[in-house]
């Protein structure tokens, strides 16, 4: 499917297929696991943004203002990025979408989806995106896990979930793994570990836990800055 998928440390995921690309959670500057200028990278099309947390904003509203690429995030987040300097023209819908919204940018259909974590704006969310040609992934966010991710699954058969897996402030490697069962995804990437002190420091324990409780699902070690084509 051509499809090439890159993760900076944290939670930011690039992604890229035939002319189209997005960037989610864009945290660059301050990330200790990432030492890229965004401003040497392709430009997007679209910036994702899960919720409003330093760690996940990042640098969205300055990369798309410098790049024209549009924002996605859910209402009132919307808002505040609108006050923080962001163009009303780049915003996704004017004002943003909602948990169960798709917008579609460059032939990427983009689905919000509920997750469970808190935000200072708005609520905090993930997001389901299909990709030219037809590759779904689903970027969680940050969240604990739910039920419904399994209803998710269902809606939409997943090539890739990527998932957070540090504990602390999101699910931790045994509900990581149990996530992927409830998903059905052919594929998982662990993201938000080994950026800060408080986090897992590796994804050994999620390794395990992954061939315990879904071995049908395969693991793919990214380290921060790597890529794979999918």
């Amino acid at each position: 499917m051509g499809v090439s998928i890159t993760w900076h440390g944290q939670s930011i995921i690039q992604a890229a297929c035939d002319g189209a690309s997005l960037l989610i959670d864009p945290f660059f500057e301050g990330n200790p696991c990432c030492s890229l200028d965004w401003r040497q990278m392709p430009k997007p099309d679209a910036v994702l943004v899960t919720h409003d947390h330093p760690d996940h904003v990042g640098q969205a509203v300055e990369i798309c203002r410098a790049t024209s690429a549009m924002l996605c995030c859910v209402v009132g987040t919307a808002q505040k990025l609108l006050e923080a300097g962001l163009p009303p023209g780049q915003m996704a819908n004017g004002i943003g979408f909602n948990i169960g919204g798709t917008i579609t940018i460059k032939g990427m259909a983009i689905t919000m989806t509920q997750a469970l974590h808190s935000s200072d704006s708005g609520v905090p969310t993930g997001f389901i995106v299909r990709m030219p040609g037809g590759f779904t992934f689903y970027h969680a966010g940050d969240t604990g896990i739910f039920s419904d991710m399994g209803l998710l699954g269902e809606l939409y058969p997943l090539d890739l979930a990527i998932l957070p897996i540090g504990g602390v402030f999101t699910m931790d490697a045994r509900q990581a793994a149990a996530a992927c069962g409830l998903l059905k995804a052919a594929a998982v990437l662990p993201i938000h570990w080994g950026t800060f002190p408080a986090l897992a420091q590796s994804t050994d324990e999620f390794t395990r836990e992954l061939a315990r409780r879904t071995p049908a699902c395969r693991f793919i070690p990214l380290s921060p800055g790597e890529s794979i084509a999918l």
